[in-house]
């Protein structure tokens, strides 16, 4: 964990030659560091046109200059933000002019780490903030922004005081030992804690469609070679990506492509097509294809509805509950596009019922829950839910089962320690420096 005593001072803006460029100054010296380089006071929020000067009082650089004064700024300290061309040379000259009078380069996320610290935001927060930056879809930065305005961590808080209410009152019975748990008071508690459950339940289905959303969907395209895989995937990204030729066999390795669909984030893989063969390079580019199939989010099985269908059926790793039947090539055979609950007939070559394809993926990757995520989240975050729920199981299978309370008060100690990692409540510093390890330098 860097040192939360330092000044420290990071260009907040993307690299590169620009306009406007910003550089930020935090800590308990910036203020005075900041009137050694505008050569002036500077007033709390009063945006002042300046000059910029090095060391030795030379002239770098004319600009706005701009003081949030503790507690009222992001960091929950002094900050000041300097607006100055966007020249790489100058940026570079204003940090070295910060060094010298007392300041240092900030290191990634330090000044969100800072902000946490500062209880300007909680953990979640901060990882909505990175979550906003690196947003690749309109939807991914609406929900990233939801989730920085606190409608994650509220909801989190909401069911921690419920869960910290009922471990209270179990603890009561701890602390006078001559007071036996009758029966009503236990099922009374077993009564919290399923609500408890099925509301981490709730929360953690909306955390699951949340971190889809974040990090995107994967769909697999397979089928036998030659059925128009390679030409769907190039539809789909609107870009030749895929080589489409008449010879069987021409996908060795998968070819993969980034779109949205529904506003989500989609990495489609077009996979080598599944037969037997002799041919070695072909066979390994097949087993690639299966273990795709296993780990993909969907897949859709293509065929040809100008071959057999017994010889085209998808293997038993592509079960139904992810898989969509599209049977191409219609426009050999003169069959009018159909989209059916799990199956769509078109033809890729002429885009007919290629629409039905993509709105059956649609509805499919989004699902009746993904409709109404309301915030992003994180893989941690669905973690920590999932042991709160076992931990809130665990307590009330012991209580009814007559185990003790002393058990049952150990499992909702762990439960809220586990829903408290969501917001930072409990962490630990391995924790908080992975965490914002992971942020661009200068936020």
């Amino acid at each position: 964990m860097p040192s939360s005593t330092d000044s420290i001072c990071a260009v907040a803006t993307a690299p590169g030659r620009a306009a406007l460029a910003v550089i930020r100054l935090s800590g308990p010296d910036a203020h005075a560091i900041a009137a050694q380089v505008t050569h002036r006071k500077l007033a709390v929020r009063e945006a002042v046109l300046t000059g910029f000067y090095d060391a030795g009082g030379e002239r770098i650089d004319q600009g706005i200059a701009l003081y949030f004064k503790a507690p009222a700024s992001f960091s929950g300290e002094d900050l000041v933000e300097f607006h100055s061309h966007g020249s790489p040379v100058v940026c570079d000259l204003l940090l070295d002019t910060l060094c010298a009078h007392g300041a240092r380069l900030a290191e990634p996320g330090e000044f969100s780490l800072r902000a946490f610290l500062n209880h300007k935001i909680d953990l979640a927060q901060a990882e909505a903030i990175a979550d906003l930056i690196a947003s690749s879809t309109e939807q991914c930065a609406r929900l990233a922004n939801r989730s920085l305005q606190g409608l994650f961590s509220a909801r989190v808080q909401e069911t921690l005081e419920r869960l910290v209410a009922v471990r209270a009152g179990i603890e009561a019975y701890l602390d006078f030992p001559d007071e036996d748990l009758d029966v009503q008071h236990a099922e009374h508690f077993c009564e919290q804690l399923d609500a408890l459950g099925a509301e981490i339940t709730e929360l953690l289905e909306q955390a699951q469609a949340g971190e889809r959303m974040n990090t995107g969907a994967t769909l697999a395209i397979a089928g036998a070679p030659n059925v128009g895989k390679s030409s769907l995937i190039n539809a789909l990204a609107q870009s030749d990506l895929a080589i489409v030729t008449d010879t069987p066999g021409t996908t060795r390795d998968p070819v993969a492509a980034d779109i949205e669909i529904a506003g989500m984030p989609v990495h489609v893989v077009d996979t080598a097509g599944v037969r037997n063969t002799e041919d070695a390079i072909e066979r390994e580019g097949i087993a690639r294809t299966r273990r795709t199939l296993a780990q993909a989010d969907l897949v859709v099985w293509m065929d040809d509805v100008t071959q057999p269908p017994g010889a085209q059926a998808p293997p038993e790793e592509v079960d139904a509950a992810r898989r969509i039947r599209a049977h191409n090539k219609i426009d050999l055979t003169g069959r009018a596009p159909e989209a059916l609950e799990d199956e769509v007939y078109l033809s890729v070559k002429t885009a007919s019922g290629l629409q039905a394809l993509i709105d059956l993926i649609r509805a499919r990757l989004q699902g009746d829950e993904q409709a109404s995520t309301p915030f992003l989240a994180r893989r941690r975050h669905r973690l920590a839910l999932q042991r709160t729920r076992e931990h809130i199981r665990a307590a009330a299978q012991g209580l009814r089962e007559g185990r003790g309370l002393e058990l049952a008060g150990e499992d909702l100690r762990l439960a809220q320690q586990a829903l408290g990692e969501i917001t930072g409540e409990f962490s630990s510093d391995d924790l908080l420096g992975r965490i914002f390890s992971e942020f661009c330098i200068g936020k």
